[in-house]
């Protein structure tokens, strides 16, 4: 009986063990969907443009892109700065302006972040926190590909 008893609590063990792993890998999918999504908001509050990826061409070059990160790319000598969705089925593009605007809404959101962690100091909290200031582009740091032939990324309205 006693056997019986210990292989029960051993294979309880297990099942716990293997829902809060389940629980973790839940946790931590949902939380890069849910930065994917919160970068997407602030790049179009930026003024960020959309741009759908229609031609073979334009797939091939977005999929070089890394996922989650803004990149300095140049497109008929012209620097843009681009992102790509998480399906690489469309862009966000915009100038310079447009990422400088974007990098000042990123630190304000840092610092929000960081004074309601202040306020809290539980280390659950702490775990959840998603840093989206890491980022690849800007004056001192760009990764510059070049885009060639890549229709979407014209807009004259950026130069006005």
């Amino acid at each position: 009986m006693k056997k019986l008893s210990a292989l029960a609590n051993i294979i309880s063990a297990i099942a716990i063990l293997y829902v809060m792993a389940s629980c973790q890998a839940t946790s931590t999918a949902n939380s890069s969907a849910i930065a994917t999504s919160q970068k997407e908001m602030l790049l179009s509050q930026a003024g960020f443009k959309p741009r759908t990826v229609t031609t073979p061409k334009q797939q091939q070059q977005v999929s070089q892109l890394p996922e989650n990160v803004v990149s300095a790319v140049k497109y008929k000598g012209k620097l843009y700065y681009v992102f790509p969705t998480a399906k690489k089925n469309q862009i966000f593009v915009g100038k310079q302006a447009q990422y400088n605007s974007y990098k000042q809404m990123l630190q304000a959101q840092k610092a929000k972040t960081k004074a309601a962690q202040m306020n809290t100091q539980g280390e659950q909290q702490m775990a959840g926190y998603v840093d989206m200031t890491a980022e690849t582009a800007g004056r001192n740091n760009i990764v510059v590909q070049e885009f060639d032939g890549f229709g979407p990324m014209e807009d004259t309205s950026w130069d006005q």
